[in-house]
């Protein structure tokens, strides 16, 4: 943490407290380090104000300037980093912690900071953004500890400066950049610590900030400078240093960092995607976006203005001399840094940790975001301290210049600046309070910006308004014709419109670019299946989920094409691969159940309906499913049960119906069974299903051998309401409907209805019914009603 004052040294001595070298007022007398301090403190930051008013006032000031921020929407890769619902659980918990690639990215203290903060409030965004913003609070507390501790006369200012600027907007708006705030706290704390060690030698100390330190780590690597910079800030007190005092106890420090850095670079390489074609730069070029990016931080820090989400990707070249500029200003501002230490050592100290912090995102190393740009403003939320430190000293320096008005000055322009920054941050946080806000304020502060063009068109598809979603993806598309991502997402908007062939056009285009796309795999496969060309489908199906065999979605696709496609033992065995990864996904139970019961596993397809119709209680076709399959195994109380758990859930399910009906007539509650089916006419009046069954239990009820099961009266109100569904032109209602006049006693409505029968059964060729209804007719016309001792109809 740098601090420097004037043209005079301001180092620290080996002592706890600062010694200053003397510097002149204007009027030439010598002024002790004291008095250049105290104005600063004593005026706006003040010993007047107990710590405890001051860490209040400075919380306030920043839920206040995050106000618009509160209730944003997720954005962007939210979805990536919150719990998936397959993690919510406790078994989910130790999934985090043992596997990496179940999340976006390896950092298990983080997605446990979620899966507790899911717990407690679910989906609402305030909780989180809330958690955000007093994470960022308290680091800009302990960011004031550590300076009071250092003796830099500007903590108070430079506390507040980094609370209040809008550069860390990004950070603490955005949901998933609890990786910062939360990451950022334990580097403050473990910096705290560290010094109290350095300056008691208290190993509880050590071993707290040792413990934090690798907290951090595990919520983001990008705290592992934290060892240099602590190395920065004693030489910046000392003047040099010690390898038995000041190198040797953080060498823990230095090997978990290590550690840490090693496993996130693999992990952002295997996991996220943070290679390619991309990410293929010389040393040379990583040295111009390195000088490029130090000045680009070092300039939204002083003057942040037009902050954008996105920003440009730059075009590097070697061919381009102006941008040897960057890298080349860069070593000649470090030189003379150096050349001055002599004299003033914090300014050297300020640049080494502002590009020390800088280094992991300095283009050295693939993160994923550059594929996108190579500067972010979340990138510098804990560089920016040097900076900030580095101008708020400047401060002083400036309202020493006005003598005894000095403190006046310096209040003022104290109040200006920080209210400056908490407007300009309130009017930031605005931009995240959805995720299409934020996508239409880049595409105005940056108009080339292929990412916004293509996630904005994903919000306006998801909503369905695909010509307008179609023209953004053109756009994106445009921008990037080589961009996987925006050609794969043109493809899937213009399939659902219908242009098929020109979205088989567009996913060949992104598997052109990225050959192991998966994603567009799928779609390609998707698309073809519409076409009829489901051998190809499945090819593609299989290629996705070889890439990626962790994807639970691909799996399920794959597993509804073999379903399509009869291949029911493959189907099933893709479904069971889909629930090792999701297990509480109801439709993959209840899809698993129709592959096995279309293979004959009567018990296996059973299960699956249960546990989904377990999983969740309103899937109605699940409840369906099983009754119809405990039906099959003859237990029918159960089967009533799910049957009417269904009806209940969902009346207008004709399917269910039908299915209740039969369960009933199993049972032998004859009335309920007759209500369901009629209840099923009422939903679909044509229902072959539903006059079938009425059909047959009229006939039942009108001829049956065994008295109990005969009801005329019944019969005949059926056999007359089917006639007439048929329109008098059946030969099979006509026929019921005489045995149902039989068995009421009115043998020559009987008759004549038989000979009715008899005249449409010739009109139909029905010659297998023709002697049947003739030798009922005879029973008729003596007087008998007719016993069907076969069972039949």
């Amino acid at each position: 943490m740098a601090r420097f004052l004037s043209n005079a040294d301001m180092s620290l001595t080996k002592n706890e407290q600062s010694s200053f070298q003397d510097a002149e007022s204007p009027s030439g007398e010598s002024l002790s380090a004291s008095q250049v301090a105290k104005p600063s403190e004593e005026f706006l930051f003040s010993s007047r104000l107990p710590d405890w008013v001051w860490s209040l006032l400075l919380i306030l000031a920043t839920l206040l300037a995050y106000q618009p921020a509160w209730n944003g929407k997720p954005i962007w890769d939210d979805a990536a980093h919150l719990t998936y619902p397959h993690l919510q659980s406790l078994h989910g918990l130790f999934r985090i912690w043992t596997e990496p690639g179940v999340n976006q990215q390896y950092y298990p203290m983080v997605t446990t900071a979620f899966w507790v903060e899911h717990r407690l409030w679910g989906d609402s965004t305030l909780g989180y953004h809330l958690v955000n913003i007093l994470l960022h609070a308290g680091s800009a507390l302990l960011l004031l500890r550590i300076l009071r501790l250092l003796d830099v006369p500007v903590a108070g200012l430079a506390a507040a400066i980094f609370a209040l600027h809008p550069v860390q907007v990004e950070s603490v708006a955005w949901i998933s950049e609890l990786k910062n705030t939360l990451s950022g706290f334990c580097y403050f704390g473990a910096a705290l610590m560290y010094l109290r060690f350095d300056r008691t030698g208290k190993k509880s100390a050590y071993a707290i900030a040792l413990a934090l330190f690798a907290v951090g780590l595990m919520t983001k690597s990008v705290i592992a400078t934290m060892p240099a910079a602590l190395l920065v800030v004693l030489w910046w007190q000392r003047g040099k240093i010690s390898w038995r005092n000041d190198v040797a106890p953080l060498i823990p420090f230095f090997a978990v960092a290590l550690i840490a850095g090693y496993s996130t670079s693999w992990v952002e390489q295997e996991y996220v995607g943070a290679h390619g074609a991309g990410y293929n730069f010389s040393l040379v070029e990583r040295c111009l976006i390195a000088g490029r990016a130090l000045w680009f931080y070092l300039g939204k820090v002083f003057w942040p203005v037009n902050l954008i989400f996105s920003y440009p990707r730059w075009k590097i070249s070697l061919n381009v001399w102006w941008q040897f500029l960057f890298p080349v200003a860069a070593a000649i501002a470090l030189f003379a840094l150096w050349l001055l230490r002599k004299r003033n050592r914090g300014p050297l100290a300020a640049a080494l940790f502002f590009g020390g912090t800088l280094f992991p995102a300095l283009g050295f190393l693939n993160v994923f975001p550059f594929k996108y740009s190579f500067v972010a403003d979340h990138f510098q939320y804990l560089a920016a301290c040097g900076p900030i430190v580095a101008g708020s000293v400047g401060i002083i320096w400036i309202a020493r210049q006005f003598g005894e008005r000095r403190a006046i000055w310096e209040g003022a322009f104290c109040a200006i600046l920080l209210a400056s920054l908490g407007v300009l941050t309130w009017r930031e946080s605005g931009m995240y309070k959805d995720i299409e806000t934020l996508w239409q304020t880049t595409i105005e502060r940056n108009p080339e910006s292929w990412l916004a063009y293509n996630d904005l068109g994903g919000i306006l598809y998801a909503r369905g308004q695909l010509d307008d979603a179609i023209k953004l993806f053109q756009k994106a598309v445009a921008l990037d014709p080589d961009n996987a991502e925006a050609q794969n997402n043109l493809g899937a908007a213009l399939d659902k419109s219908g242009q098929i062939d020109e979205a088989i056009v567009r996913f060949r285009k992104a598997l052109a670019a990225r050959p192991d796309f998966a994603e567009a795999l799928c779609n390609l496969g998707n698309s073809l299946q519409k076409k009829g060309q489901s051998d190809e489908a499945i090819t593609d199906f299989q290629k996705a989920v070889a890439i990626r065999p962790d994807a639970p979605e691909l799996h399920f696709t794959l597993a509804n094409a073999l379903l399509q496609k009869g291949r029911w033992n493959e189907s099933a065995a893709e479904f069971q691969k889909t629930l090792e990864l999701t297990p509480e996904d109801s439709q993959a139970h209840y899809d698993l159940g129709i592959a096995l019961h279309q293979k004959g596993d009567i018990d296996g397809a059973t299960a699956e309906f249960q546990k989904a119709a377990t999983i969740r209680p309103e899937f109605v076709e699940a409840q369906n499913n099983l009754g119809n399959s405990l039906l099959q195994k003859g237990r029918v109380n159960e089967a009533i049960s799910y049957l009417r758990k269904a009806v209940e859930t969902k009346p207008d399910y004709a399917q269910a119906h039908y299915n209740l009906g039969n369960a009933y007539l199993q049972k032998g509650a004859t009335d309920d069974a007759i209500t369901e089916f009629q209840k099923l006419l009422l939903l679909q009046p044509g229902s072959p299903q539903a006059r079938g069954s009425l059909a047959r239990i009229a006939w039942r009820l009108a001829t049956s051998p065994v008295a109990s099961q005969r009801n005329g009266v019944k019969a005949l109100e059926l056999a007359q309401e089917m006639d007439r569904l048929a329109g008098n032109a059946s030969s099979t209602t006509a026929e019921i409907l005489a045995a149902a006049y039989a068995e009421t006693g009115q043998f020559e409505q009987a008759a004549a209805a038989a000979q009715r029968a008899l005249e449409l059964a010739r009109s139909e060729n029905n010659g297998a019914s023709v002697a049947g209804i003739e030798a009922q007719l005879n029973i008729y016309k003596a007087g008998k009603p007719f016993r069907d001792e076969s069972g039949g109809h």
